[in-house]
């Protein structure tokens, strides 16, 4: 066997906090390995500074250092642990591969006896370095776009002008192409390159020619030490070159291929992987090829680590690629390995889809007043979903219905564009949109041939479109009386949901769903199982689907339903869907710990979620996951397939929260807090009514439905008024106004992006102190987690905000009134589980400004600064299993922890970077202090009035 037992203890760096780029995929990968290494009795130290996610969990590795990344910290690690052989750089994007190859330039591997392995630093320096990665290629003789390098203005100018327009510019050592950008004219090109140099560690960048046009595709590949490779998944961008793969939709396996293309594209990937170092682990590589019957191919990069196509080709083919990645790097040859799946056969082997899968991005360009919204080679998304289906058509329709963004899937719900200008605009300047704008294009009647030439989209795709359209047409011409089986099944199958075959005939969602009940139009489940079920697949994890009956030979008729259902008592844990600005990667951490803990319960646990980027959607979290759109149609088809005892819902942020209504209608148990008591929270009337009951104060508010009742409101409530829309998340829509005129912009401008919503309008407290504590509670008793006190003022969302745990600044008389309003209100909301509430203090009065009865962003944060497992704790209150007194609460914590916003505003130039009642950062980091004396922290403190903006 040939591991090397000489590495008996490894560091991972992770990724650091999110930020559009870099997400939590790395979270993924770096949890996977962890897992890996410890499986072979390695000892593992983690370095990652971002507390919301699982990898930094305890029970992750065997020490957790919560610390920045930088030499620093990774000499004081080592100086700790000099037992340390090696160290794995590979799972933490491109952060750690920059950390690593700083720690080599400055010897710190060297001086302390430290050995790379899953990459060497060859491959990243050929790799990440424009100038020698072209010379790499031609030396092997694979086609590049013709590229020359600039490390200054005057030699940028000089290619500029030898090369023509268009041309593209890429930074070196840059991720999620950052300051890269097409340019499309000469009067552009000065800024443009300009920000590429400065973007650049190395003020560098590669100039080439534009490939316009062409298609682009990703293989991702994984390599042992006996050079054996194996191509884990192809994946085909359905948008062409010039948009930034983490902003294109995408689609595994290649749908447009020829074979013979494809044999020379895994040619050329694998010896481009061979060329690079002599090193066992992940490789993803992106190739261009032209969209004529030549398919020239032309390679773009390679990036010599997993990244987050790799998760997105674990999820697609059931592959851990991570995992196996992690064992190859000890020394491991792929046919010792055993593939995870089928645990019958070796990992030396590629899969086989008999499937489809559609990525598609998530965006939140609300975000980012003034940004420019058209996508390009800089990527701007901020997650992602994945719609899993028999075909192409299923598949993009389960994505689009995973996005969350109040469409119900492509077209067939009335929300698409009527205006050919503004059809055409969006067509022609990618738009965030396009996926949607498409189908609204073919319904309007633009000829495929003029959208293909527009886009540039391959006709295959234009073609899926249009019989959707067809289908949709022939559908509106029945009623569902008169609905033929045959079609009904054809529109399941094509992904249709049922709220579109109601919008499509004009009756009622239920209706269809009755009529397919009747006719037997129902889900089935099948595996993903990474070998097209040539090999019995051990590992539950599964996506639904429609088929036609199959006749036996007895008469009988049956489809084919791969999901076993047990009798054993089971839950089911709601995920949160695709990250966004106010909901992340913290909320996938508690979804996890509820599955673990109801695990621990003896519970049977089943976990729904879309998101593949995250460690809630590993095939071995919980015991059977769906990668199902967290969309009512799918939830409770899986609900009627499964019976469980209940549903957790307060896991899984504003996404799970949001389907609790529906599920108490339908009288399915939701575990933990009821229904009543979450819409009792956010209904703002009904909450003051319960705060003056309990004497607690808020801020004087009012409800208004129309500007003029808004108007009204303001003359009783006083200037300044913070102005929010009701059950948002994030602060999406918030905004403070300090006189009519603004009030009545704000109000409008909401009242048409979120019609028929109730606007909050609250007197806002100038200057006050914010706060927010987090409690679990049974119902009688209460403890309170943690209380933070925020070092911006009040007016700052609390995401946004630098929350310091325990509070630096409050004396013992507010203290008690924030333990006492906690917890009567915890009680008063008969809260079971976790319950989050924010506070404004002002003249020494607390007073309420929210309460939220579920997970919070600050959860994670408190648990791993007091290292204790509080939603493990919850879980088992919500389950029943536990009260707040069976358990013994021990925080340890010397001096302070502050959460620490990161946000992610390089990627949109010229933004407004203020800070309001509106979230805008990406992710956090979490900082240790000792004490108040701190440099960090007196830097933090005196400019906390600097970003309010009202």
């Amino acid at each position: 066997m040939p591991k090397d037992t000489s590495i008996k203890s490894v560091l991972i760096i992770g990724s650091g906090p999110i930020i559009i780029g870099q997400a939590c995929e790395f979270d993924y990968a770096g949890s996977q390995a962890a897992r890996s290494l410890k499986e072979e009795g390695i000892e593992v130290i983690l370095i990652n500074s971002n507390p919301a996610t699982i990898m930094t969990d305890p029970s992750m590795a065997d020490h957790v250092y919560l610390k920045p990344l930088n030499t620093k910290s990774i000499i004081e690690i080592l100086k700790a642990h000099p037992n340390i052989d090696a160290v794995l750089p590979t799972m933490g994007g491109q952060t750690a591969l920059n950390l690593c190859l700083e720690a080599e330039e400055k010897g710190i591997w060297e001086d302390f006896n430290v050995r790379l392995i899953g990459v060497d630093i060859n491959a990243i320096n050929i790799t990440e370095d424009r100038e020698q990665f072209k010379q790499l290629l031609e030396k092997i003789e694979i086609p590049a776009a013709p590229a020359k390098i600039a490390n200054s203005f005057l030699k940028g100018k000089e290619i500029a002008q030898e090369f023509g327009f268009p041309l593209v510019i890429r930074p070196s050592f840059t991720l999620g192409g950052t300051g890269a950008a097409f340019v499309y004219k000469e009067e552009e090109f000065d800024e443009l390159l300009t920000r590429g140099l400065e973007a650049s560690p190395i003020h560098e960048v590669l100039i080439d020619k534009a490939l316009f046009g062409w298609k682009e595709y990703e293989l991702e590949l994984l390599r042992d030490k006996n050079d054996n490779v194996v191509i884990i998944c192809s994946i085909e961008n359905m948008d062409p070159m010039g948009i930034h793969t983490g902003d294109s939709i995408t689609v595994a396996p290649a749908m447009t291929l020829s074979d013979s293309t494809y044999q020379r594209m895994r040619d050329m990937a694998i010896k481009m992987m061979r060329s690079i170092g002599n090193f066992a682990g992940g490789c993803n590589v992106q190739f261009a090829v032209s969209p004529d019957e030549k398919e020239d191919i032309v390679a773009i990069e390679i990036n010599p680590r997993v990244s987050r196509s790799s998760a997105l080709a674990s999820k697609a083919t059931g592959y851990p690629i991570a995992k196996i990645a992690s064992k190859l790097a000890l020394g491991y040859h792929l046919d010792e390995l055993m593939n995870q799946i089928t645990k019958s056969t070796s990992a030396y082997f590629e899969p086989t889809l008999d499937y489809v899968i559609v990525k598609i991005p998530r965006w939140n360009f609300d975000k980012f007043d003034g940004a420019d919204r058209r996508l390009g080679l800089q990527m701007k998304s901020v997650g992602e979903v994945m719609g899993i289906g028999r075909s192409f058509q299923e598949a993009l329709h389960k994505a689009t219905q995973s996005l969350e963004i109040k469409r119900n899937g492509l077209g067939a719900d009335g929300k698409g564009y009527t205006n050919y200008e503004q059809i055409i605009d969006k067509l022609t300047h990618a738009s965030w949109d396009r996926v949607f704008v498409i189908y609204d294009a073919i319904q309007m009647g633009i000829p495929l041939s003029r959208i293909n030439e527009i886009t540039n989209i391959d006709m295959w795709f234009l073609k899926q479109y249009e019989e959707l359209y067809i289908l949709e047409k022939e559908i509106s011409t029945y009623t569902i009386d008169t609905l033929p089986k045959e079609l009904l099944l054809e529109a399941k199958q094509k992904g249709f949901a049922d709220r579109q075959i109601a919008h499509m005939m004009g009756c009622l969602e239920s209706e269809v769903y009755n009529k397919r009940n009747d006719m037997g139009v129902n889900r089935v489940y099948k595996l993903v199982d990474t070998c097209a079920a040539e090999f019995k697949a051990s590992t539950p994890y599964y996506y639904s689907t429609f088929e036609a009956e199959i006749q036996k030979a007895d008469g009988t008729r049956y489809v084919d339903n791969e999901s076993a259902v047990t009798d054993k008592k089971k839950v089911i844990v709601l995920g949160s869907g695709p990250n966004r600005i106010g909901q992340g990667i913290e909320f996938d951490y508690s979804c996890v710990h509820g599955v673990l803990a109801a695990s621990e319960c003896g519970y049977e646990t089943i976990m729904i979620n879309c998101n593949p980027e995250t460690v809630s959607t590993d095939f071995d979290t919980a015991d059977k996951l769906y990668f199902e759109p967290v969309f009512w149609e799918h939830i409770y088809d899986i609900i009627r397939h499964e019976k469980p005892e209940g549903v957790i819902v307060q896991l899984g942020g504003q996404t799970a929260l949001k389907l609790a209504e529906k599920l108490d209608r339908y009288g399915i148990k939701i575990l933990g807090t009821s229904y009543e008591a979450l819409d009792l929270a956010e209904d703002r009337g009904r909450f003051s009514e319960l705060l003056s009951d309990l004497k607690i104060p808020f801020p004087k508010f009012g409800v208004a439905e129309s500007a003029e009742e808004a108007s009204k409101l303001a003359d009783t409530l006083d200037f300044p008024l913070l102005v929010r829309p009701s059950y948002v998340l994030g602060g999406q829509g918030m905004k403070i106004v300090i006189n009519k005129k603004e009030l009545e912009e704000h109000v409008i401008d909401l009242l048409k992006s979120i019609p028929g919503n109730k606007l909050l309008l609250d007197h806002y407290l100038d200057g006050a102190i914010e706060a927010e504590a987090d409690a679990i509670c049974d119902g009688e008793d209460v403890y309170i987690i943690g209380i933070m006190e925020h070092i911006e003022p009040c007016g700052v969302h609390s995401g946004d905000s630098n929350a310091t745990l325990p509070p630096f600044n409050l004396g013992e008389f507010v203290m008690q009134q924030i333990k006492d309003h906690t917890k009567k209100i915890a009680v008063a909301l008969k809260t079971v589980g976790l319950i989050n509430i924010q506070f404004a203090i002002k003249d020494d009065t607390v007073y309420i400004i929210e309460a939220n009865p579920r997970a919070s962003r600050t959860v994670p944060f408190i648990a791993k600064a007091y290292g204790e497992p509080y939603v493990n704790y919850a879980t088992k209150v919500m389950l029943g299993e536990k009260k707040v007194k069976d358990f013994t609460f021990n925080p340890q914590l010397n001096g302070y922890a502050i959460k620490q916003p990161v946000f992610s505003f390089n990627k949109f130039p010229g933004v407004n970077k203020k800070l309001g009642p509106e979230m805008k950062s990406t992710g956090e980091s979490i900082l240790f202090i000792e004490d108040l004396k701190d440099d960090q922290f007196y830097e933090l403190y005196s400019r906390r009035k600097m970003y309010l903006s009202r």
